[in-house]
């Protein structure tokens, strides 16, 4: 059973067992089991710490022996966002691709294979799905991340997503409430606003979370946005309004809530990690995320120790944090239980769901000059800046693909002003494969596509952001997502498989 370090007050242990750090490395430093030994009950995983499944396994196991109820969290929404295969891509779609299918069945089977596949390396908790509605096509961080712009189709799959995840016996995480679809900021790097009204709020954004909330999400994760029309002083995660008046009362939801990432740009530079954590935990959240950037033990022992001292000033109410600490704790014996066996309900799961779900969403324009690749081409990639949901170090595309189904394939890689030139000049005679993500976002890629398929109209084009832009080409596929799969079912239909 799990054991608190004599000495630790009650007043320090719940402090703790708020936190969802996260730390470096592919093992646990001693101070992070020292501080679980101390009443920390969560930890929170990311790309860095996953090197393969049986080494996650050995490290959640290493958890687990320290405290046997700890919630080991994880960012696995699958698609573009993946931290379990974030060195090949994922072999799930993400939710675009879902909600291009339509089919809430398929959604709920990649949820609980996916569910699975976290259960068998310990991770209980998956700070997914992202019910936001995207409404903004210019949105710079939600984008193929939501289900689509249509807000009944984004609420049934949400609904899905968390029903299929959790029968897996792993926690969904429904994000970003209240909704970060209809933005045009990166909470990363600043403070997003939502101008929408109270209308327009409670018919679009908020349904998505009412279909959660209903399907039983065991945890839902505010957004770090500002939106005038609920509370015009304070971010969704640090509003007392939002979190408790709106999410609470209003919505009647009674499970734990969680922040998004507290080191973001959108709370760090305005109100700073200490003092937003104490409001956040004031406002009615239940635990504290961070760790994408900070990860160390002082960022913990800074966090425990501001959480105490705004209880002893008065600042925070004693009964608030005990009653977070209570949520953690709740959730952590309803995973214990999960893992059990009491919360799989041993729903046969194909394990290639994934990349049928792919396949299905796929969709192919065939223009004028279409003619079919059979001899290797040139897949020019004009690459964006990847949001840092996303990352950079996950591989995306399709030359990988159709390398493996045309040998010799060659690639390049491109972006900014004369793309399109130094694309044409890499690939000689070959046939050229355009992929880009977002065309719609990005003057300099559409401006590369026009130098493409002026020069070679026998261009295919494949999209692997939210499809926008007309289709041309002598192809236009839509992946719907840039996960491995996406790029493989792009691959074969290139080759004619």
């Amino acid at each position: 059973m799990t054991t608190i370090a004599s000495g630790t007050d009650t007043l320090t242990r719940d402090a703790l067992a708020v936190l969802q750090p996260g730390f470096t490395g592919t093992s646990a430093p001693d101070w992070l089991l020292r501080r679980l030994g101390e009443g920390l009950a969560s930890v929170g995983l990311f790309g860095r710490n996953i090197a393969s499944p049986e080494q996650l396994a050995a490290l959640t196991g290493q958890l687990r022996a320290e405290r046997d109820d700890v919630i080991v969290a994880i960012d696995e929404e699958g698609g573009d966002v993946t931290r379990l295969e974030v060195r090949t891509g994922s072999s799930f779609p993400g939710n675009h691709a879902l909600g291009a299918v339509d089919d809430v069945e398929l959604t709920r089977e990649v949820a609980a294979e996916l569910g699975r596949r976290l259960a068998a390396c310990g991770v209980n908790l998956n700070w997914a799905p992202s019910a936001d509605v995207n409404s903004n096509p210019d949105n710079p961080v939600i984008g193929v991340r939501s289900f689509g712009a249509d807000t009944a189709l984004v609420a049934r799959h949400t609904a899905a997503y968390v029903t299929g995840l959790q029968s897996a016996g792993v926690a969904a995480c429904t994000k970003h409430f209240p909704g970060h679809g209809d933005t045009a900021v990166d909470s990363h790097h600043a403070l997003p606003r939502i101008d929408a009204g109270l209308p327009v709020l409670q018919e679009r954004e908020l349904a998505p979370f009412r279909a959660a909330i209903a399907a039983g999400s065991r945890a839902v994760m505010s957004a770090h946005i500002l939106i005038p029309a609920l509370d015009a002083d304070r971010p969704a995660t640090l509003s007392p309004r939002i979190l408790t008046g709106l999410l609470r009362e209003e919505l009647g939801y009674d499970g734990l809530i969680v922040t998004d990432g507290m080191e973001m740009q959108a709370i760090a530079a305005t109100y700073g990690i200490e003092r937003g954590s104490v409001l956040a935990v004031a406002a009615g959240a239940d635990a504290i995320c961070v760790g994408g950037g900070l990860a160390d033990d002082d960022t913990v022992r800074r966090l425990r120790d501001a959480l105490v001292r705004a209880v002893r000033t008065g600042e925070l109410s004693e009964e608030r944090l005990a009653d977070a600490a209570a949520r953690v704790r709740a959730l952590a014996r309803w995973t214990a239980d999960a893992a059990r066996g009491s919360g799989a309900d041993g729903s046969a799961v194909r394990s290639d769901v994934g990349l049928v779900a792919a396949r299905r969403a796929l969709t192919a324009t065939p223009c004028e000059a279409y003619a079919p690749v059979t001899d290797p081409p040139y897949v020019a990639a004009l690459t964006p800046v990847a949001n840092i949901a996303v990352g950079d170090e996950t591989p995306w595309g399709v030359a990988a693909e159709l390398a493996r189904l045309l040998p010799g394939t060659r690639t390049g890689s491109f972006a900014g002003d004369g793309a399109g030139a130094e694309a044409l000049a890499a690939a000689g005679s070959r046939r050229i494969v355009a992929v880009v993500r977002d065309e719609h976002r990005h003057p300099w890629m559409a401006t590369a596509l026009d130098t493409l398929l002026g020069a070679r109209p026998d261009t295919l084009v494949v999209e692997m952001g939210v499809p926008q832009a007309t289709p041309r080409g002598s192809l236009h596929i839509a992946t719907h997502g840039a996960a491995r799969v996406c790029g493989r079912a792009a691959a074969e239909v290139i080759a004619g498989e």
